[in-house]
């Protein structure tokens, strides 16, 4: 299948399509900037309460008029260039698939070398999040302006999360032999024949700040190996500092082991093992500090990049001299679960995290609807992701029943190779949804290859259904289209056969905005559509039912610029506490009460409403591998930024020769 890298299939029909929006384009950007003014943000109604001479309504009052006459003004134009610009639609294309065209930062064709099948598995990393790139008058009604800024603003967090260093903190306890801490991308087990043990409470990743460009490197194999026999790490083991502490009887550490510690994170050079202390540190190169992750929007320096998790078991750790052996100035905070623990048996880690996850390997994104802040995105995700599938959809009357103004809002990006890819719009879109080419777009990646050149591949597709509360009927459909088109995708892209395959699926995930969530009793339909019985949602127990620790991805608008909440961290603080989440998150509805009711949420079932999906199957996939989730995060960096929280799913692909 080839691969669209222009929205048009010759320069001819690009340039007159260029010249007809060009003619459009004073119009909307008049039309959105004249109703903007009359929707304000409560960020805004905030600063204007504090304006004593009304200085606002003073320039509402003298730009409404000069925005009215240049608008009429420019009406004849854009009419004229609507008539150019409706049928040149017929022959665009349904995505620009794009490509990172500077070869210095393009690794794509080496991660492909990383993993050939063979003795090891390997885990990837897909993120999604619903980032609300509407245009500016538009994403107002969701309590967030200035979409321009906002998308540079949100390509930066991500590729800073993505791109920081990866820090693991393991810590032995005396009175608990199992693995006691382990960070958000753990693929190695510190010490052979450990059982793991796993927490089901709430999770905790706390800030840092980076001090230096990378932790060194060091490729020897006396720093691959535990001293206590650990487990070989797994392939894409890249760009990972292990810092591994074993306690002494009362929990604290030695002073040889602090000694050490602290000697070997700051050197200057390749760490070496230590040959007296029993605390090991390991350092591989890491990506270089890039700016913008802070909370605000004009922030040009970066804060807090890096991660550190530290999970106890029986023991107790000593936090001060833990801050002592690192090289950063860390805020290192032993976790607590603000919830009971339940479900004990849980076979995978759960976070709330400030990060995105570090070596993010897929990210599906929603809502990317506004053009221009389309392409700044990109610009910020090309940092990291090489690459990215965007402008995905169809306008005007094009391949559906309805008139189409904004393309589906979906964006993709990955650090590897895309081999194909596909978009279906969903024809019954009803009220405001049906003037967007709402849509599913799947793709096909190239992750690796075996020692026979058989190319090992994954399926990622993400989707946004209808929004409009009440419109079951509506999702159900797209959900039964949504399946049809899988199955069709995966036939039409596949080149092999049982007898002779030439190529390994090692992956099939499902994310998008499903626009359901899994406790409200008006989505009862969609909770028990058979979507659920081919992949799996890692949040669920069954309909009607969330894990424990599983919560809300839609937050109320209204509490977006709170300072409770303004900042990554402060927004992960909040969510870990019941009542900070009953105050910021939107609640399931169901007959008897409602979602704005904020007195009532203590009566509602589950922790929020969790309409943002990650989800994965065992179908279809290699017969001799298997797929587990490691890790679930949902993600607090894109605070004040949009009104949904991103999530995050690491899946292990076990080739069965791993086990010891």
């Amino acid at each position: 299948m080839v691969l669209y890298t222009s929205p048009f299939p010759n320069s001819f029909l690009s340039v007159l399509h260029s010249f007809s929006w060009g003619l459009i384009f004073p119009c909307y950007w008049l039309a959105d900037r004249l109703v903007g003014s009359f929707v304000p943000t409560t960020y805004e109604k905030r600063q204007r309460a504090d304006d004593p001479c009304y200085f606002h309504a003073l320039c509402i009052i003298i730009t409404t008029p000069i925005y009215l006459a240049l608008l009429v003004a420019s009406l004849p134009f854009a009419l004229i260039g609507f008539l150019l610009w409706s049928p040149l639609q017929s022959a665009r294309r349904p995505y620009i698939y794009s490509r990172l065209k500077d070869k210095n930062h393009a690794n794509g064709a080496t991660l492909l070398t990383e993993w050939k099948a063979a003795g090891t598995g390997k885990s990837f990393c897909f993120g999604s999040a619903n980032v609300c790139l509407l245009p500016d008058s538009l994403a107002r009604f969701n309590n967030v302006f200035n979409t321009q800024a906002r998308a540079k603003e949100i390509g930066r967090r991500i590729r800073n999360g993505a791109s920081r260093p990866q820090i693991k903190i393991y810590i032995d306890s005396p009175t608990n032999t199992s693995i006691s801490a382990a960070s958000f991308s753990s693929l190695v087990s510190p010490q052979a024949g450990d059982n793991r043990t796993v927490n089901a409470g709430i999770k905790r990743t706390t800030s840092m700040e980076y001090k230096g460009d990378n932790c060194g490197s060091n490729n020897g194999e006396e720093n691959r190996e535990d001293k206590g026999g650990s487990g070989e790490p797994h392939e894409g083991e890249e760009n990972t500092c292990i810092v591994r502490i074993n306690g002494e009887e009362n929990g604290h550490m030695s002073d040889t082991e602090a000694d050490t510690v602290n000697g070997q994170a700051h050197a200057s050079g390749p760490a070496e093992p230590s040959l007296e202390g029993d605390a090991e540190v390991s350092k591989t190169p890491n990506h270089k500090q890039k700016e913008g992750d802070s909370g605000s929007l004009d922030s040009c320096s970066a804060s807090r990049e890096s991660l550190v998790k530290v999970r106890v078991g029986d023991g107790t750790v000593d936090q001060s001299t833990v801050n002592n052996k690192l090289l950063y100035k860390a805020s290192i905070m032993k976790k607590t679960s603000v919830r009971k623990k339940k479900h004990t048996d849980e076979t995978f880690d759960h976070e709330i995290s400030a990060f995105f996850p570090a070596n993010l390997d897929f990210l599906c994104l929603q809502e990317v609807f506004d053009k221009r802040a389309a392409e700044k995105l990109k610009e910020q995700l090309h940092h990291y992701f090489e690459y990215i599938v965007y402008d995905v959809g169809v306008y005007s009357c094009h391949s559906c029943c309805s008139f189409k103004f904004v393309n589906s809002g979906l964006l993709f990006a990955s650090r590897y190779p895309v081999m194909d890819a596909a978009y279906h719009c969903y024809p019954n879109g009803r009220g405001m949804d049906s003037l967007a080419s709402k849509g599913a777009l799947f793709l096909k990646v190239q992750v690796g290859s075996t020692p026979q050149d058989q190319r090992i591949v994954g399926y990622i597709s993400c989707t946004h259904l209808q929004a409009i509360a009440g419109d079951t009927t509506v999702r159900c459909e797209q959900l039964d289209m949504l399946q049809d088109w899988l199955s069709e995708f995966r036939k039409s892209t596949s080149s092999s056969s049982t007898a002779n395959p030439e190529e390994l699926v090692a992956f099939d995930v499902l994310c998008g905005d499903l626009n359901f969530d899994n406790c409200s009793s008006e989505d009862k339909l969609e909770q028990q559509h058979s979507l659920f019985t081919h992949y799996k949602d890692p949040c669920r127990v069954g309909p009607g039912e969330d894990k424990p620790w599983a919560i809300g991805t839609l937050l109320d608008p209204e509490g977006l610029y709170d300072e409770e909440v303004c900042t990554p961290d402060n927004l992960q603080k909040v969510l870990e506490s019941e009542e900070g989440r009953k105050g910021y998150l939107v609640y399931p509805t169901s007959k008897n009460h409602g979602s704005s009711q904020k007195g009532r949420k203590a009566s509602l079932k589950g922790n929020g409403r969790r309409i943002d999906y990650m989800l994965y199957t065992e179908e279809g996939l290699y017969l001799e591998w298997k797929v587990e989730v490691e890790e679930f995060s949902f993600i607090t960096q894109l605070a004040g930024l949009t009104d949904h929280l991103p999530v995050a799913m690491r899946l292990m692909v076990s080739t069965g020769e791993d086990d010891p």
